[in-house]
């Protein structure tokens, strides 16, 4: 078996020495493709992989057509938009993600974004504090439970909205539990959002329901920027001189956003929550022992496109 790791932004060197030693340990062949510049390199690296571990490295209906030995592709990370699930199934290759290895880095980046807001992204003048406002969690899995017990912990009200996830669970951790996605977003002056980027999913924070929310209203968003309506967005900010939109992945017209609203808008260079030290490390190590257990075990606990 050989296990391929391939990734334009590598691993940490501790993560990569890890995912090798447990690779070489279970008898398998390791193999690294790191800082490639093309798709052409990986599709001639993923020829004779067993298995891969990836990344935001795309995998495409391209890379899995070479790849014909490949049987697993686990994304170290929870977002596997960059596979191509439909194509990998048709194959009988099993995709995989690696839940919450990323949750606590990305849930401080969310609350760390709530702070850089609220105090006016530090420009010398008076701001506001976290303690005694409204957080509302909007998709209440690994990040954004985390989310909930920080702004607890800084003194804020918390509520959530997730229809997968029982209201018993969500109550237990002291968290209040709304039933409609439009009570949330009325109800909090800020709201971390979650939930993945799916075709459901796609533009459905939009103008009318992010109008809803409370006046000094922040929406931070974590996920991905597909969920947005861009120009819903833009038309809430030119009439709303209270809101603000802050992000880890900058919007298509972020540029604009910045230009018509300084000061209201901030958006990381690139996507940053899961860029710490321990989050590479843990998901990469547990990318590894997820595959050593689907081949020796037949573990598919994780699997993304059942």
């Amino acid at each position: 078996m050989k296990v391929l790791v391939a990734t334009v932004k590598p691993f940490a060197a501790e993560a990569v020495n890890g995912i090798k030693e447990i690779v070489e340990n279970a008898g398998y062949e390791f193999a690294l493709l790191e800082k490639y510049e093309s798709q052409d390199e990986l599709i001639a690296a993923v020829k004779d992989a067993d298995a891969i571990i990836i990344r935001s490295d795309k995998i495409t209906k391209e890379v899995l057509d070479s790849a014909a030995n490949l049987k697993i592709v686990v994304r170290a990370g929870a977002g596997y938009d960059n596979v191509d699930l439909a194509v990998a199934s048709s194959k009988g290759i099993v995709v995989m993600n690696t839940p919450g290895q990323n949750s606590n880095a990305v849930a401080e980046l969310a609350i760390g974004l709530m702070i850089y807001a609220a105090r006016g992204f530090f420009n010398g003048k008076p701001g506001t504090e976290l303690k005694g406002k409204t957080l509302g969690i909007h998709a209440y899995g690994h990040v954004g439970s985390l989310v909930a017990k920080l702004g607890k912990a800084f003194g804020m009200e918390v509520s959530a909205y997730d229809p997968f996830i029982p209201a018993e669970k969500i109550e237990a951790d002291g968290v209040k539990v709304y039933n409609s996605v439009e009570e949330l977003y009325a109800n909090n002056r800020y709201v971390s959002l979650h939930i993945p980027a799916t075709p459901q999913t796609a533009k459905s924070i939009n103008y009318d329901l992010l109008k809803t929310m409370p006046h000094g209203a922040t929406l931070v968003n974590t996920a991905r920027k597909e969920v947005i309506d861009e120009e819903g967005l833009l038309a809430l900010m030119r009439e709303r001189e209270d809101f603000k939109y802050i992000s880890d992945i900058a919007p298509s017209n972020g540029e604009l956003l910045l230009e018509k609203f300084n000061g209201r808008c901030f958006f990381t260079p690139k996507k940053m929550g899961a860029q710490t030290a321990e989050a590479n490390i843990n998901a990469g190590l547990a990318a590894a022992n997820q595959i050593v257990r689907f081949f020796t075990e037949g573990d598919k606990t994780f699997q993304v496109n059942k």
